[in-house]
């Protein structure tokens, strides 16, 4: 019976050496194929060093060489931007260089005179544009107000290399929009615009344009749709206050000065919006807004119609309650529990408000049910109206709430 128990610990005992051979070799093979172990001299892993020298081609004399470029050409990016570039544009804006000295003022057939001066037309700056619409012997160009503006002429250079001039059709600075009129005939690409309002985060953007102007001309970068309905404060006139707040796309995708006016596309290839603006900052990265296609094909086809986008006006001048002094408040007796709102500061004679009865230190508190916090949401809310529509303003005067009926016409020539 001993002996029995000896051998039998004996065979175990040379189980469970075999046993830890089998897993020891297992670990090891498993440690060579995951690249912990390998013929990196340094115990590197082979996927932190430069793939093994029998890969790389090289010449009889061992000099390294290129080879065959195995990179898809067929991505869905490469696609979108072989099918969309000829839709986008770049826009030069011309102006005029004036000089004062008599001595050197230009006599020839390009004089370009205005209120006596001359000048010659000089590239002021340059953007991007998208082509939307092909008309008989008319091409349709959506781009940035602010590419535009300014402006003595603006050309513009197709994705081909043709340089042709171009008519601004009409510009709404509000919206940062302008349509131009080209030529239809070197124009073979327009583009699809998709329902903006199905934009989701995370989808494919890739943006198509011109930074840094025609050096860079029909570049294309990409990235996701980081945010939708972004609301983006704007200085219009550029005094320093915020004028109107641009509801946007934001996407990472590289957007630089130059790609202004340029197109925001999904991976189907269609224009989810136009490229506007970037946050320029050394501590922001990627943060690009692009105007969302609804609001492009409503503005582009108001433009198109009347060279511009017909509002209703109320007719005063305006001064945020909240920007006020304490002092200020007593003095025009503005009750201490309002802290937001609009204060009419003038109002313009013949005017909408004049017509309702609409009085200077009026303070305008809601437009119909909308709340008014400040200068810019009134405007938001006058801006959303049809023109000839009446409306209800909410006003304090002389310490008391009461009520004003408008009727929302457009602005007086």
């Amino acid at each position: 019976m001993a002996a029995n128990n000896k051998h039998q610990l004996l065979k175990n005992f040379v189980a469970g050496v075999l046993g830890g051979l089998l897993v020891l070799i297992a670990g090891i093979a498993i440690m060579f194929q995951t690249g912990y172990l390998g013929p990196s001299s340094n115990g590197a892993r082979d996927s932190d060093t430069v793939a093994p020298a029998e890969n790389t081609p090289t010449t009889e004399d061992n000099t390294v060489v290129t080879s065959e470029n195995k990179g898809s050409s067929n991505s869905n990016i490469a696609t979108v931007f072989n099918n969309s570039k000829d839709a986008v544009v770049s826009v030069i804006n011309l102006q005029k260089s004036h000089n004062d000295n008599p001595f050197f003022n230009n006599t020839d057939d390009n004089d370009n005179s205005e209120s006596g001066e001359t000048g010659d037309l000089q590239t002021s700056s340059e953007g991007s544009g998208v082509i939307y619409k092909k008309d008989d012997d008319k091409a349709y160009i959506v781009t940035n107000n602010h590419v535009i503006s300014g402006s003595d002429a603006v050309k513009v250079l197709l994705s081909d290399g043709t340089n042709i001039d171009a008519k601004v059709v009409g510009s709404d600075e509000w919206t940062d929009l302008a349509v131009l009129e080209i030529p239809s005939d070197n124009i073979t690409t327009v583009a699809e615009f998709a329902d903006s309002d199905e934009v989701k985060v995370g989808q494919v953007a890739i943006a198509i344009g011109s930074p840094l102007g025609l050096d860079y001309a029909t570049s294309v970068t990409s990235g996701i749709i980081s945010g939708v309905d972004r609301p983006v404060d704007v200085d219009i006139d550029g005094d320093g206050t915020v004028d109107w707040t641009s509801t946007v796309i934001q996407t990472d995708a590289a957007i630089n000065p130059g790609n202004s006016g340029g197109a925001l596309l999904n991976d189907a290839g269609q224009v989810v919006g136009i490229n506007s603006m970037k946050i320029s900052s050394d501590t922001v990265e990627g943060m690009g807004f692009a105007i969302p296609s609804n609001e492009v094909v409503k503005i582009a086809a108001e433009l198109e119609k009347d060279g511009e986008v017909k509002r209703p006006v109320l007719g005063v001048s305006m001064v945020n309650v909240n920007e006020l002094s304490q002092s200020n408040l007593s003095q025009l007796n503005i009750p201490s529990d309002v802290k937001s709102g609009v204060i009419i500061g003038q109002v313009v004679s013949g005017s909408n408000a004049e017509k309702a009865g609409l009085k200077e230190y009026d303070i305008i508190t809601k437009y119909n049910d909308t709340e008014v916090t400040d200068t810019v949401s009134l405007r938001k809310a006058l801006y959303s109206s049809p023109i000839g529509d009446k409306v209800t303003l909410t006003i304090i005067r002389d310490a008391k709430e009461q009520t004003v009926d408008v009727t929302m016409d457009e602005a007086m020539s």
